[in-house]
């Protein structure tokens, strides 16, 4: 079936939201008389989300006393911080106007909530870009259950086996793959050192944004 649309996870994928994240971590530290951590450390738990961020940030176990009121006062900080250093990956720019000459709907499915994810796509002029944004606010279920791109597709009135899934998390794929839409993993997000993108099962593997083009051409050219 040929190619409609192009679906996007947010955070590690479409964006490179990290640098926010880290900021607000790093100012919790200073704030309490710590030294700054290596960025890297932060960094690779943000497809954790604020949990591992956080559990990161402090070396503290999740269940530990306390952890709870440092998790909101994380994401109170991050939301009135969470579009100043976020940018699109290198590179996503140009594989979005490629998408929109080609007459191709894009749009994004991601489990930020919709509170920080509205105002960064309209922060970063993509919210009158792309043609849907989908969060956890609008299903009962999020990625990995297929609710979520299943609500997308229904919504653009697509069928899901034309629509390509990018993301850069097990559970992106496993979405993709369980709502009948085609996959493809980027290991330019935010992988945790463990994890092997190419052990997701995902349709395509890149490395860059601008390697899609080539899937996309493959897929505009099937039938």
């Amino acid at each position: 079936m040929r190619l409609r649309a192009v679906l996007f996870d947010m955070d590690g994928t479409l964006l490179d939201s990290a640098p926010d994240f880290i900021a607000v971590a790093q100012a919790m530290r200073t704030d309490r008389g710590l030294p700054a951590l290596d960025d890297k450390l932060i960094r690779d738990q943000v497809s954790g989300g604020a949990r591992a961020m956080v559990a990161a940030t402090f070396g503290m176990d999740p269940e530990a006393e306390g952890f709870e009121t440092l998790r909101q006062e994380f994401l109170e900080r991050y939301q009135a911080h969470c579009a100043v250093f976020t940018r699109p990956f290198d590179g996503i720019d140009a594989l979005l106007q490629d998408i929109e000459k080609a007459r191709l709907i894009w749009g994004v499915v991601t489990n930020k909530p919709v509170r920080y994810a509205e105002p960064i796509m309209q922060q970063l002029g993509l919210a009158e870009r792309s043609a849907i944004l989908i969060c956890p606010d609008h299903v009962k279920n999020s990625k990995p259950d297929p609710e979520p791109l299943l609500l997308a597709c229904s919504r653009l009135q697509l069928d899901p086996a034309s629509v390509l899934f990018v993301g850069d998390d097990l559970r992106d794929i496993e979405s993709g793959r369980a709502a009948g839409t085609r996959t493809a993993a980027v290991t330019y997000g935010y992988i945790h050192p463990d994890d092997n993108p190419s052990h997701w099962g995902a349709d395509v593997v890149v490395d860059h944004p601008l390697q899609l083009r080539a899937v996309l051409d493959r897929a505009l050219c099937s039938c």
